[in-house]
């Protein structure tokens, strides 16, 4: 509880964080994290417009729709009318 109260107070401390900011192992973090994040972004575009030239965004598309309605008839989607119970088991052997 106090180490908790102490983290809190250095850390709204305007002048530590300023201090902090300025030095080598914060601003590396700092420019690993926007390159790591900037990579991630470029590499989205690019898969994103692969998918655009390939057509694979409808196959995407299909693929996703026909997982999704798998699972839910795996757990007994669509409920009939009138049962408010919760999923319906699966028959038994």
């Amino acid at each position: 509880m106090v180490l908790r109260r102490l983290l809190f107070t250095l850390l709204n401390n305007p002048r530590l964080i300023e201090k902090l900011s300025e030095s080598r192992p914060i601003r590396l973090a700092a420019q690993v994290t926007a390159s790591a994040l900037t990579r991630a972004q470029l590499g989205g575009r690019e898969a994103t417009r692969r998918l655009l030239r390939e057509g694979g965004l409808a196959r995407l598309r299909e693929t996703f729709l026909r997982e999704l309605k798998d699972g839910a008839r795996a757990q007994g989607w669509p409920r009939p009318p009138g049962n408010s119970q919760g999923p319906v088991a699966p028959p038994g052997p």
